[in-house]
């Protein structure tokens, strides 16, 4: 069960808020539909409600607000716009990759295929999907967790009738299993078929909570299309009728020989045809266009229909005294509309909680709750009176004391979506689903290549540089870019195209996820470097012979100084796109530290020094109070020395400079 309170966006500006104190209930195993025309506020109460725009009120989904569910897309299924994903991943690998986000099995995402009829469109990009096939997966990705609750936000738009028709077969069907649907449209007809109960928008604000036949009767404006080449005298039979039996009869003569009839049945209307030997050629039930109700009475509405348009078609309106007080729909049917039946709006039956639906017309009455000061909202027949005290009928009882005001409601913070469940198989998948990373990998192998080739012709390098294809004049190697573009790649891209909780907003720096992709792109670069070191051995072994391809002496020191260089080049990427959100500055992040920091490192370095760090693994033995084993101590000089290079000492720099920056934007929301 959804029940929101008093929500209400923001002021912008000099404009009225977009949502003003927005409150209503979406029943469990009922379909409820927002209905409202655009720029009514439907996008932004449902924003409101998942907590994705800042404001005030509360939304309970089963009791409780969306922030405190431990893990929100087991409970909520949402569907905002168009599927959010990279447009070369396949429909399969997105949905994996959400089963991995949302910690349910892989399995799931096949599953939730053949219930949405896409299976045979799984190996398909994302970018070469129409719109009801984008609708579609969409719906798939709101059902991966299996939800309780559904929140669509027009989901409906851009389909045709049949792809509309199965949308709504589904929806129903969710709600019948014992599931909440609520989902916003802006045509009535759609919301009078599909839902149960419908919640009607106008400028921000609820006029009209109803259940779905209450809301056919008073905002569909059910009519009798009659054709027949005596119109004109068949509607002043049906006038006259009307008023003799004090009925409310609204005849609007549409075209010649068509009549539209308001206020009554196909039985009356042919009776009278018949009774007067009139000549009908159709005579069918249709359901009119969606008008707002209007707050004067019928007879003064007549005479101003009759003062202010002389050039409306020729209608006769009969008005009963018994229904004067009741507002009658200011919008006129259309003209191009079929006679074709349409589906009654009584095919999904009210709850039977429900009261029975009196004849009066249903007007929204607010009264304050106790909750936030939000509005509970109530339907009510208009012709029924006021409840009101006890008299006597001497002695008037005192008035009540007027109810204190109740608190504004709370405010809505943004909260950012939980982690993966399962980030580091997430992360897997997504640096896997695309090809971005193997041909960037395929790239660098073959600029490596010829760089290490063409270096060997020229014969001034040496063994390690010319392994890893590293000229003196360039500030990084190819794998070091390469590896530091695929690790920009990994949140760049992730916030360009969301692909994780886009229904909760941007993607969330949180340190679970970082060290996901930290490792991943660890992962990455390590194996490049291996690669790359491999590749040009063989082609330099093909080429020019043995002699190019001994192994150094001091290999280890420079292996492991090859693999921090690509290893750091990759977290720098990481850590710099996680912080900017972008590709770009991840990149130059990576170039910097060879352009700009080393520099500076090496300016530093050069001043006058009193004291060296000579001695230091001597040192580290005896401080140690048992024997490093395996020569440990060894490793931990290397490490020392290598940091101790300008290079080392840049990257070192780097990368703790973006960690600070990193942690400071996951800490700074918190803060506030």
């Amino acid at each position: 069960m959804i029940q929101a309170f008093g929500l209400t966006s923001n002021p912008r500006q000099e404009l009225p808020p977009a949502v003003d104190d927005v409150s209503f209930e979406a029943p469990t195993g009922r379909v409820t539909a927002l209905l409202g025309a655009r720029a009514s506020g439907k996008t932004t109460a449902v924003r409101l409600m998942l907590e994705l725009q800042q404001g005030r009120g509360i939304t309970h989904f089963r009791g409780r607000p969306l922030h405190r569910i431990p893990h929100p897309s087991r409970e909520v299924g949402v569907l905002l716009g168009e599927v959010q994903g990279h447009p070369s991943r396949t429909v399969r690998g997105q949905l994996r990759m959400l089963c991995a986000a949302a910690g349910v099995p892989v399995q799931r995402a096949d599953e939730v295929l053949e219930v949405v009829g896409i299976v045979s469109l799984r190996d398909q990009r994302l970018g070469t999907l129409s719109r009801g096939m984008d609708r579609r997966l969409g719906l798939a990705c709101a059902l991966l967790a299996d939800p309780h609750t559904l929140v669509l936000d027009g989901p409906a738009g851009g389909l045709s009738a049949r792809e509309g028709k199965w949308l709504h077969g589904i929806l129903r069907a969710h709600a019948s299993l014992g599931g909440t649907v609520l989902f916003t449209t802006d045509d009535a007809k759609e919301a009078a078929r599909t839902a149960d109960r419908v919640v009607t928008l106008e400028a921000g604000r609820v006029i009209a909570d109803q259940g779905v036949a209450d809301f056919s009767r008073t905002r569909l404006r059910p009519r009798v299309a009659v054709r027949s080449p005596h119109a004109a005298r068949l509607g002043v039979l049906l006038a006259k009728e009307a008023r003799a039996t004090q009925r409310s009869v609204e005849v609007v003569n549409e075209d010649g020989n068509r009549l539209s009839v308001y206020g009554s049945n196909c039985a009356d209307v042919g009776e009278t045809a018949f009774r007067h030997s009139i000549l009908v050629h159709q005579l069918a039930d249709e359901v009119g266009d969606a008008g707002s109700a209007v707050s004067v009475p019928a007879r003064a509405r007549t005479e101003e229909v009759r003062k202010e348009e002389p050039a409306a078609p020729q209608r006769a309106v009969v008005d009963a005294p018994s229904v004067a007080d009741e507002p009658l729909p200011a919008m006129e049917p259309s003209e191009k509309e079929t006679a074709a039946l349409m589906a009654p709006a009584q095919a999904h039956a009210p709850s039977a909680q429900e009261p029975p639906h009196s004849t009066g017309t249903f007007v929204l009455l607010r009264a304050d709750a106790d909750l936030g000061g939000a509005s509970s909202l109530a339907s009510a027949p208009r012709n029924e009176p006021a409840a009101r005290a006890p008299r006597t009928p001497s002695i008037p009882a005192p008035a009540p004391p007027p109810a204190p005001l109740s608190p504004l409601p709370p405010p809505i913070t943004i909260h950012p979506a939980p982690s993966p469940l399962r980030p580091l198989r997430y992360e897997v998948r997504r640096a896997t689903g695309i090809a971005t990373g193997y041909l960037t990998a395929a790239a660098v192998l073959v600029a490596s290549a010829i760089v290490a080739v063409l270096l060997a012709r020229t014969g001034h390098t040496s063994q390690s540089h010319l392994l890893a294809a590293w000229p003196q004049g360039l500030p990084l190697p190819p794998a070091a870019l390469g590896a530091g573009l695929l690790g920009a790649f990994a949140f760049g891209d992730e916030f360009r195209h969301p692909a994780l909780a886009a229904d909760r907003g941007t993607v969330p720096r949180r340190l679970g996820l970082l060290c996901a992709k930290l490792v991943v792109a660890a992962a990455v670069a390590v194996s490049l470097a291996f690669l790359v070191v491999a590749s040009d051995a063989v082609l330099l072994h093909l080429v020019y012979g043995e002699e190019l391809t001994e192994v150094p002496a001091d290999w280890l020191s420079t292996s492991a100084s090859w693999l921090a260089l690509v290893v750091g080049c990759a977290w720098a990427g990481v850590l710099a796109a996680g912080v900017f959100r972008s590709t770009t500055a991840g990149l130059a992040a990576v170039l910097a530290v060879p352009v700009l920091v080393v520099p500076l490192v090496q300016k530093a370095l050069e001043g006058p020094s009193v004291r060296t760090a000579a001695g230091l693994p001597s040192r580290l033995r005896d401080l140690a109070l048992v024997h490093w084993p395996f020569g440990a101590e060894r490793v931990l000089a290397a490490v020392l020395r290598m940091i101790a290079q300008p290079v080392g000492s840049a990257m070192m720099l780097s990368l703790t400079a973006l960690l600070c920056a990193y942690l400071l934007a996951v800490l700074r929301p918190r803060a506030r």
